[in-house]
């Protein structure tokens, strides 16, 4: 793909020293496409618009439509108790907790990173080294024995140990490996060739290193800060391309039909001012005169060395992808990119 850019995204590009790749497209048109900084700077491998990069949280939208296939196939039910859904017993749950909580972060549950009370995700892997997790249940010593936040149903809470949760329903119900669910039934589906949900010790070619910039101008690779192998909370590599893929299948109901994927979009929690929470994502309403309606829909993703943001705007079928694979810059891109598209 040929790179695309305007002068006031190059000086923005260069000024916020970027590292990744953003990919911008009008329906059938693309508005952007450009990559900058190193995916390897050892070797001096330079980003590109087909390099894999690690999207963090971007990716519980792919574990929300994972169980969105399960319902559709009448395997589950949002209303359905986590109760019914898991041979394993959570001692200090809520029993009424239901899938529906789980999605939308309103369950209740305790996280295994709390960001009211964590400051640093590496602090994790102190006493409980991230090589050990490289499935969905190796995550589970980190909350599963700790007491309840909340009732459900009472309080959006962002909580990363719902959507571990939500995996292992997605394992126990399917009789598959969660990341395996998620490469055969959205990936494959969404025609993502390149994405996977990756182990950093056995990376892929065209594989994007994350990187942590120390203050005093000196950095690590993000090898030792996250989990070995990513999971339904975060951590798949995609690239910009297939994102903007997934979108548009997503939203041509290729991978779930049209009443499913309307529940998935649908605005079921507030968080904030315009802001709402849907199954695995946030969206944006704005206000018209009698009625409101989604602006855009909004997926982000931030990890040591990992930083993505994307969004969907329906009603122009307008997407928007920018992977970073350092810990900052993907807002400002996008931002500059919305303000030169809108």
């Amino acid at each position: 793909m040929k790179e695309m850019m305007s002068e006031a995204m190059r000086t923005l590009k260069e000024a916020t020293g970027f590292s990744g790749t953003a990919l911008a497209k009008n329906k059938e048109e693309i508005f952007a496409a450009f990559s900058g900084g190193y995916a390897n700077r050892s070797e001096g491998i330079l980003n590109r618009v087909d390099t894999r990069f690690g999207i963090a949280s971007g990716c519980k939208l792919f574990t929300a439509a994972a169980i969105c296939q399960l319902v559709e196939k009448g395997q589950l039910s949002y209303d359905s108790k986590l109760r019914d859904c898991l041979p394993r017993k959570f001692e200090h749950f809520d029993q009424e907790i239901t899938i529906h909580h789980l999605l939308t972060h309103t369950s209740g549950i305790p996280d295994y990173y709390d960001e009211d009370i964590m400051d640093n995700f590496e602090d994790l892997w102190t006493d409980y080294p991230m090589y050990r997790v490289r499935r969905p249940q190796d995550f589970l010593p980190l909350f599963a024995d700790k007491k309840m936040k909340h009732e459900p149903g009472q309080i959006f809470h962002y909580n990363n140990g719902g959507y571990i949760v939500l995996g292992l329903v997605v394992e126990h119900v399917s009789g598959l490996p969660f990341s395996d669910y998620v490469e055969q039934f959205i990936f494959a589906k969404a025609g993502m060739k390149d994405s996977g949900y990756f182990e950093t010790d056995s990376l892929p070619e065209r594989t994007a290193a994350g990187y942590i910039d120390r203050k005093d101008g000196s950095w690590k690779t993000n090898l030792f800060s996250l989990p070995a192998k990513g999971g339904p909370d975060g951590g798949a590599y995609v690239t910009a391309p297939d994102m903007v893929k997934f979108w548009e299948s997503l939203m041509t109901f290729e991978l779930l039909n049209e009443e499913t994927t309307s529940i998935l979009l649908r605005p079921h929690v507030h968080i904030a001012d315009d802001i709402y929470c849907g199954y695995g994502l946030r969206m944006k309403l704005r206000q018209h005169e009698n009625h409101e309606d989604v602006e855009k829909y909004i997926i982000m993703g931030y990890d040591p060395g990992v930083n993505f943001r994307s969004v969907y705007y329906p009603k122009e079928k307008r997407s928007i992808v920018v992977c970073s694979n350092k810990s900052g810059g993907a807002f400002e891109i996008i931002s500059g990119i919305e303000k030169e598209m809108i």
